[in-house]
This record gives structure tokens, sequence and C-alpha cells, in this order.
């Protein structure tokens, strides 16, 4: 263990802290006199205060204290900030440390750059008041609560030499995510895998609120936390220099056990003795520590009052004015940056140096570490098609031998990971189990079935778990893929806006490498949920995707077994995109070879001929547009029974696997220009589109179109139960009956001649009521159904 630090060490230590805490202040208020050389007036001050305050002093101190060990130890690190409002304080250390100015020539590590630092600080045209993807060391977002820890433990998996810090404020803490990520430790393999450092921050207050996790006695919250399998290591107090020498001695703790842990796991290739107990600091300090202590008769210091611009009328009081400037000379400034406002070398004694700085470990910039993805030729997958519809695959299990090639052929360098709540072998992607186990380091019995101290598949029922481990490993460079039940990917809403946004941000800066892409494979969907009922019925998820950023967001809908593995290849080598895949589990009928299937995938969307009556010789009469598995099939059948019933229509079969294609070009990269979806889809014929999801979606991205006023969809409408499976597309009005009497009602003139047609579909769907209620299975014609045509 190392020694207690010197009085001239913790000096330092608390030079570099107060220059932080300066810095912080100064971005939130000062437009000029960055360094105090005179009086400070109302001019010298921003006109918009904004920013946080409360937050900043103890993200100081952990970032002061962090650059110490690693400078001291050579350590590869990492830093995840939970309280990522404190942008000022991140932003003031990256500056610090020299690494801001790496990323950002212009903003020099001297008074010219310190006087950009603060006016770009939350202000037109310059850089968020939380941490964001413009600040160097991040792969955090600051609005991103509750999602820290699980971003740290994402970022440590495979990743054996890291060491990832986070810190976890008290209100986050109170966040059902958070709250379920201390269940991380029992996933982290400490032979593959880094450490996680969780460093949780209690200075009492949310925005008006105390903190549970702070009010709680300090043996009943240490009970809590060693239930959770930490052993917890506390720091509290307000006198700097007592902080200063116990956080050192709390970071040197830590990192010894963290130490110890990988050794002995290591040595014995593996931690067959039982899951190890990890490290954890709590701290205890004052939110606003250093701040201002009363504020018009108001105690501020320590108090919510603190969280954001403690003094708020600085620029029409005089007392407000008065208290800044002397907030702001509390930190003795002339001590810590020299005429040039470069900092001074005892400021700067335990900042690491390169990459092991926090603000310029290529970690944070995953992209830069990202090796491409091997895929074995997918050839070696597909499943034959000789003719459209003769046979029937899952296309899920399918998809689970490539996963499974994949995985084999990154058992080596460890880059690939599949996660999912606890569906892994329920959506078919059980080859994947041929290859690797699953990851888990807690007791294990003999009944346990695939279970593996080192595996890369990674189940727990907690969808926001899944979520933020796959984000911090991609982020951090490497590929994966989260498989889930398609109604209960809801759960993570909040997590993919915040993480299309950071993608979204990232774009626009050069110095951010692409990262691999976020991909969803939504499966066990609504049209196959019939037995699990209408809790499991919801393919919203699509509509929520698509409200985003064009440029991030994709969304594929493959109908067959080689279509999915054209888009899985296609998406597992994409970078910097949101990719959301619905496929089926269940068996569904081949349609395209694999060949057919690449030609179709690299259209998006496109017109199956051999499917419709439309020869060429003449415009159709209608179109039967379909978007997913199941509708699909529907309008396949109904083109068949169009066939069979009134031949003389001209149907033209359109399949849409990319959801973009149906937007304008203007609107989205993949979308169509007028002419292209006019030509497939006509600008003046009835179009019936079988959607796999909610269909005023279709209606909202095509609702431009010239034909749009001739566009009728058909998709789900929140009717579901526990049925049969073609119970349910009836039910929603998608079935292949339906359909057929869409297309009389709005052929021109087809109504009268085809009345009798239409009677005949009608009476399929009150024999198919009456059927399944005696029956409970669905009409023969419909289980035994196959394309003839």
């Amino acid at each position: 263990m190392a020694k207690d630090l010197s009085k001239r060490g913790l000096a330092a230590l608390d030079a570099h802290w107060r220059a932080a805490n300066y810095l912080a202040v100064g971005q939130i208020y000062l437009l000029d006199n960055h360094l105090l050389t005179e009086p400070l007036t109302a001019d010298h001050i921003k006109p918009r205060l904004l920013g946080h305050w409360g937050t900043s002093p103890g993200l100081n101190l952990v970032h002061t204290h962090l650059n110490r060990v690693v400078k001291e130890r050579d350590l590869d690190a990492l830093c995840v900030w939970g309280p990522g409002h404190g942008g000022p304080a991140v932003l003031a250390n990256s500056w610090l440390e020299g690494s801001y100015t790496a990323t950002y020539p212009d903003v020099t590590r001297d008074a010219a750059g310190m006087a950009r630092l603060f006016r770009q600080f939350s202000f037109p045209g310059g850089v968020p008041s939380h941490v964001a993807p413009e600040t160097p060391g991040s792969i955090h977002e600051g609005g991103e609560l509750g999602y820290s820890l699980a971003h740290a433990y994402g970022a440590a998996l495979d990743n054996p030499r890291l060491l990832v810090a986070c810190v976890i404020g008290d209100g986050e803490a109170e966040t059902g995510p958070l709250a379920a990520s201390w269940h991380s430790n029992k996933f982290l393999d400490p032979v593959h895998d880094g450490a996680v450092l969780p460093i949780l921050h209690l200075n009492g207050y949310k925005i008006a609120n105390p903190t549970v996790l702070s009010r709680l006695p300090e043996a009943e919250l240490d009970e809590l936390l060693r239930g959770y399998g930490h052993e917890p290591i506390h720091v509290s107090g307000t006198d700097p220099m007592r902080v200063h020498r116990d956080m050192a001695r709390a970071f040197d703790r830590a990192v010894d056990r963290i130490q110890a842990v990988r050794s002995q796991a290591r040595a014995n290739g593996g931690t067959e003795h039982g899951r190890p107990r990890w490290p954890m600091i709590v701290l205890r300090t004052p939110k606003g520590w250093t701040g201002p202590g009363i504020v018009d008769d108001e105690p501020v210091e320590g108090t919510w009052r603190s969280h954001q611009v403690p003094l708020g009328g600085v620029r029409e009081n005089p007392d407000h004015l008065r208290q800044l400037e002397a907030w702001l000379r509390s930190y003795r400034p002339r001590e810590l940056f020299d005429a040039q406002g470069r900092p001074v070398p005892a400021v700067l004694e335990y900042v690491p140096e390169g990459t092991r700085r926090l603000g310029a470990t290529p970690h944070a910039n995953g992209g830069l570490l990202t090796r491409d993805l091997p895929t074995a030729p997918l050839e070696r997958f597909a499943v034959p098609v000789d003719k459209p519809g003769s046979t029937l695959h899952e296309p899920t299990r399918v998809l689970g031998g490539l996963l499974a090639q994949v995985m084999a052929d990154t058992a080596d360098r460890r880059d690939f990971r599949v996660v999912g709540p606890d569906e892994t072998a329920s959506n078919r992607l059980d080859a994947l189990f041929e290859v690797t186990g699953k990851a888990w380091q807690a007791r294990t019995v003999a009944t346990d079935e695939h279970l593996a101290r080192d595996g890369r598949v990674m189940e727990i029922l907690s969808e926001h778990l899944c979520q933020g481990w796959l984000e911090g490993y991609l982020l951090t460079g490497r590929h994966g893929l989260f498989s889930c039940y398609e109604a209960f990917v809801h759960i993570v809403d909040s997590m993919v806006n915040q993480h299309i946004k950071w993608l979204r941000t990232s774009r626009e800066l050069a110095w951010r490498a692409p990262v691999p892409s976020l991909n969803y494979l939504l499966t066990s969907h609504v049209w196959r949920q019939d037995h699990n009922g209408f809790s499991h019925q919801d393919p919203g998820f699509v509509d929520h995707v698509l409200n985003k950023s064009p440029d991030v967001v994709r969304v594929y809908l493959p109908p067959d077994a080689n279509t999915l593995l054209s888009v899985a290849e296609h998406v597992l080598h994409s970078r910097d995109y949101v990719n959301v895949v619905v496929a089926g589990k269940q068996p569904t009928f081949d349609w395209l070879s694999l060949d057919e299937a690449r030609a179709h995938c690299a259209r998006g969307a496109g017109v199956w001929e051999w499917a419709g009556t439309d020869d060429g010789s003449r415009d159709p009469d209608v179109v039967l547009a379909c978007a997913g598995d199941v509708p699909t099939q529907e309008v396949l059948a109904a083109a068949g029974l169009l066939r069979t019933h009134l031949p003389e229509l001209a149907v033209r079969v359109v399949n849409v696997v990319d959801m973009a294609r149906l937007m304008p070009k203007e609107e989205h990269p993949h979308g169509m220009p007028d002419f292209e979806y006019d030509a497939l889809f006509t600008a003046d014929k009835p179009v019936i589109f079988a959607y796999h999801g909610y269909p005023w979606l279709i209606h909202r991205l095509a609702y431009r179109r010239s034909g749009h006023r001739h566009l009728h969809v058909r998709g789900y409408k929140e009717s579901g139960t526990t049925t049969t499976p073609f119970d349910m597309v009836v039910r929603n009005d998608l079935d292949r009956y339906r359909l057929v009497m869409d297309v009389i009602d709005r052929v021109p003139g087809l109504a009268v001649r085809a009345a009798a047609v239409r009677q005949t579909m009608a009476d399929a769907r009150t024999r198919h009521h009456a059927w399944i209620r005696e029956h409970g299975t669905d009409l023969p014609e419909v289980a035994h159904w196959s394309w003839t045509g």
C-alpha cells in the first residue's frame, strides 16, 4: 500500500483542486477579467448565468485524486461522470491537463485560452453546460441520469487493463437503472475484463429535495452497499486538507484492492474460490462546497440552493457582485496561474501525460480503437430458395448461426457481445452457446446451463442494463447486438434518445472517430405474441426511433431468413448508427435466395414481379405493398386470392425492407426521390399497404408524396388478446381477406363488378371467427397455406 502523502504532496493536490474550482466558477460567471487583474464589475459578468455549481467541487476533487493514482501507478483509466450536468468541472480539468487544448487548439492553456474557455461555456455557438460529446474524455451525456454505472461496466468488459472510475450522484442513485446497475459486478470477469471503481458522491440534495442515500445512517448505507457486493471506503468532511488526505488514502486502498483481485484471479485462471468483493468509495462533501455560505440571508453552501447558480443577481446586485469576487479570490488564483494565465507547476504536479490524461484516453474516443468485425460469407448460413414460398425457416435461428460464427471469430480479440433480457434462447439465437457461455460470476448450481465466467452473451432481466452495458461497450470501440422482445424494448426509450443525440453530435466533431452502431434485433413481435396476449403486443419502438435524427437512425423489416442475414451483415459493419431490425422467430416462408435478398436489401424497397400480375405491359390497377414478415405473407396470400378470383386485375406487389425509403430524399439519406417513389408505387393508383406496426407511421413517412391520397394502410391498431396467430391479423384488419376487400373497395369500377368476390372474402372472415372459437386453431386453408403462384 502507498504511504501517506507528504505535506507538499497534499498541497499540490489542493492547488490543483482550487484551480479547477476557480475555472468552474469562472465558466459560469465571467465574460472578462478572467484572472481578476482588476476589481470585478458588472461588465465582466455574462449576460445569462447558466450552469451547475453544486456538484462541481466534488467532481473536481475526484478528478484531482484520480489524476494522482493514474500518474503514480501508470494506469490505463477512464472516468464516467454520472452528475454530467457538472460540466464546468470536467471542462476545467480537461483544460488544466492540456487535453482540451490538444482537441481544440484555439483554446490555449494560457490567459487567451482561459478567456475562450469561459466565454464558450453555455454560450451561443459554444459548448453545453453539461458533459457532452464535445467534452474530451467523455462517453456519457450529462442528461443521462441513471445510466453512468451501466456505461462504466460496459466500458470495462473485455478491457482487461482498464480501470473505469464512475462518479455516481446521490440524486442519480435514486433512479431504477442505477439501482439495478449495482448488480453488474456479478457479471465482471477479473481475468478478461477491466475493473470498475464506483464513487458514490453524497452531497445531500437534488435540485430542490434531499437525497435518500445521503440521509441514511452510515452503518445502514454500508450494509446496503456490502449487500450489493462492494467493500465501501468512506470519505467525508468539510476541511479541505483532511479530505485530501483521506481521499488519497481511499484511492490507494481501492486501487490496491483492485490490483490484488486481478492478480489473484489471473494467477488462478478464474474466481473459482468465490466472487470478489470489489471496492468502492463513498464521498460525503457539502453541495456547493467552498462556494457562498449565505446569500440574501439564506443558507446556500450545503443546501439545494447551490445546485445551479448560487449568486443569481450579480449584474444588478452589488452585494452579489462583492460575494462573487470574494468567492473567486478565495481560491487564490495568483498562486495557481502565472502572469500569462498558465497553470503553475505545482498545480500540474500530479497530472498524467499523453493518453494517460483522462481527457485524452482513446477509450473515450472508441472509434480510434475499433477493428473491423469479421463476418464469414453469408453463403455458409443462407437457406436455399428454389421457389418462393415453398419452404419455411425460423429467421432468427438462421441468424444465430451467423452470430455464433462472429463470436467464434472474435474469441481471441474479444470485441463482440450479445446482450438481452433473458431471451437469447427464446429468440432462437442459442447457436451462440455452442461458442460461448453467458457471463456469470455469482453462485452456480447443477441445473444451470451455459453459464461461464468468461462468457460473452449477457442476460439480465433489465433492459436498462442491457442497453447501458452495450452503449459503454460500443462507445469504447467494440461491437455488439441487443436482442429483445419487441414490446418491452420501450423500457429503454429515453436511453436510446440520448444515444442518438450523442451520435448525432459526435458526427459533427472531426476529432471523434466513428464507433460501431447500436444494433437492435426486435423479435417475438406483435403478430406472434398471440399466446402471451395484449401486454406483449406493441410495435411502436419503430415510431419512436424514426422520430429521431435521420442522419443516425435506420429501421429494417426483413421479410425472411435470407434478407435478415443480408441486413444483419450490413448493420454489424456499420458505424455511428442506431439500427433497428424487426424479424420473427417463428417459421416464416422463404421468399428470396441470398443473391435476391442482397439485391432487394440494397434497394431497400422493390417490386416482387413473381408475386403480382403486373407484367409491365400496362400500368398496374392496384399496388399491394408490405413491410414486415407477417404483413408480407398476408399480402402474398391476398395476391394469390386476387389472381384466382380477379385474374384480369393488374396487381403489383412491392416489399419494403428499409422503412426510410418511404421518406423524401430531402428528409432522410435513404429516402427516395419523388420520381423513384412514383415509379414504384404510382402517382394515381390505389396503394394498399400492409405494415408491421401502427399504420399512421406509413402515412407520416409518405404524406408529402403525390400519391398519398391514394394510400390506404393496414397495421396494428391496438386490438390484441390471447388468441390464434391469424386472429391477430383479422382483429387488426390486416388479414388477406380484408386486403382483397380493400382492393375491391378502392379500385375504380371494381366494387360493383366484384361484389360477389367481396362477399366471399367477408364470409371467410365470418367462418374464421366461428372456427377458432370451436377448434382453438386457425382455419385449415390459413394454417396450411403456401404460395402457389
